[in-house]
């Protein structure tokens, strides 16, 4: 499944119909039709979503959205109030509660597909920096970090100067000690240069021609500089396919373009300063990781993480997926006749082959996996959320990007060729390795079986089979 869904609305025929809609997109639902009942399931089965109508008959959307944020078991949960009211009072105060957003019935199916896909990407990454961050305090390394204060810098990239400056006196009211500043498509790229980046953009959709707008926000997402600027895409009404592709290439949020309203200037302004305080969380767990860690927990030769860090993550992966139900994939990689190498070419040489194949693997793994160097030439993979078939394939693409392609020395004088052995197992959900110390068990037989059955190759713990 892609993801658990809780649906909490008293009308059964509208319970249905969301969940055939998000059956089709391969998600897990699960159902409630008070508030009460709700919060119960939220507390119990840890959904990646909520979707909460606004009229329930113990309590209103918006206090179920209140409560659900103020448990810390539910507080991170991404909510969104479904209701027939659309007025700009009600989607502000629901959005003061900690709703991520508001939809209006009758759903329309493809923004909503979308708007799910935004939330649980973003909320996957959350939780992986979440993960760190508790991996780097209980090793002793991560010190408590000062509160993110403003002013933030905020670049408003509209069609033209005017409608830049009119949402600039639209928002200023509402978006207190932060620097506005208004720029052209040009203007906004050549900052990234600049030692003062903005922290988030608020772009037209349509600058000179429709499209631009997000092929400007996709421009920012690939600069180092801009990748986790908070970046929000003004549509105009009725805008839907737009918007669905918005947030699929990455927009944090969808604002509306005509801010003469004070209500709908109110609400751009909330959802915005929401995602500069998620932005500023992120940066500040991204920074305690990286500078907490770096010497202690870092392999100074590969630049990946070590057995002292790799460890005590890997059970906090097993427990998260104990507590989702979600399977995890473990392998052990070795390289093959890796002594030789040595023997023949150098212990330097060696450690050239040793960097290279650590780039290869962090290369060709998703962002969310744990690769670490636990040995001299034995490395460790760990990927959340993963089924046996695509751990299999990740495996053996591990395999290919070792052996097709000889390690050039930095003398340019020998390439040498190298294979890898992998052993894989799979824990989480419901399978008979749960506990780490048995995955690792387990994927250590798989790996001896490769080396014994001609190397190069993936074994699968029987187990995972």
């Amino acid at each position: 499944m892609a993801g658990k869904i809780l649906i909490v609305d008293d009308v059964a025929t509208n319970r249905i119909m969301l969940k055939v809609k998000l059956s089709g997109a391969c998600y897990e639902t699960i159902q409630a039709a008070t508030g009460e009942a709700g919060l119960g399931l939220a507390r119990g089965e840890r959904p990646d979503l909520i979707l909460v109508d606004l009229h329930l008959p113990d309590m209103n959307g918006v206090e179920l959205c209140a409560r659900l944020r103020a448990d810390p078991v539910t507080g991170t949960i991404p909510v969104i109030v479904l209701t027939t009211a659309s007025d700009p009072a009600t989607r502000v105060a629901a959005l003061r509660a900690g709703a991520d957003d508001f939809l209006a019935k009758p759903i329309d199916e493809i923004l909503l597909l979308a708007r799910l896909r935004s939330l649980l990407r973003a909320r996957e990454t959350d939780e992986e920096l979440r993960l760190r961050e508790s991996t780097s305090r209980a090793l002793g390394f991560a010190e408590p970090a000062p509160e993110f204060e403003l002013p933030a810098r905020v670049a408003l990239v509209s069609s033209s100067r005017e409608r830049g400056a009119a949402w600039r006196r639209a928002l200023a009211p509402h978006l207190r000690n932060v620097q506005f500043s208004v720029l052209s498509r040009d203007e906004a790229l050549a900052s990234v240069t600049s030692s003062a980046v903005a922290d988030g953009f608020i772009i037209d959709a349509a600058l000179s021609r429709a499209g631009d707008g997000l092929r400007l926000m996709s421009e920012l997402r690939a600069r180092p500089a801009t990748r986790h600027a908070v970046v929000c895409i003004a549509l105009e009404q009725g805008m839907r396919e737009t918007a669905a592709v918005a947030l699929d290439l990455g927009a944090n949020d969808l604002l509306a373009a005509n801010l003469t309203r004070v209500e709908d200037a109110q609400e751009a302004a909330l959802r915005f300063q929401v995602q500069l305080r998620r932005k500023a969380a992120a940066d500040r767990q991204r920074a305690s990781v990286a500078d907490g860690l770096r010497l202690a927990v870092i392999d100074p030769l590969t630049g990946l993480y070590n057995r002292r860090y790799a460890l005590p993550h890997l059970a906090r992966i097993a427990e998260r997926a104990r507590e989702t139900g979600r399977p995890i994939a473990v392998m052990l990689l070795d390289l093959d006749r890796f002594k030789k190498v040595n023997d023949i070419w150098g212990h330097a040489a060696g450690d050239q082959v040793l960097s290279e194949v650590a780039r290869r693997l962090a290369a060709n793994l998703r962002e969310v996996d744990l690769v670490a160097r636990i040995g001299g030439e034995e490395f460790l993979v760990a990927m959340p959320e993963t089924t046996l078939e695509a751990a299999r394939v990740a495996a053996e693409r591990l395999c290919d990007v070792v052996q097709q392609e000889p390690v050039q020395l930095a003398d340019g004088k020998a390439r040498i060729s190298v294979t890898l052995s992998i052993g894989l197992a799979m824990g989480g959900g419901a399978t008979l390795c749960p506990e780490v110390e048995a995955l690792m068990r387990e994927a250590d037989r798989a790996l001896l079986g490769s080396k014994a059955f001609g190397r190069n190759k993936v074994t699968v713990s029987a187990n995972a089979a």
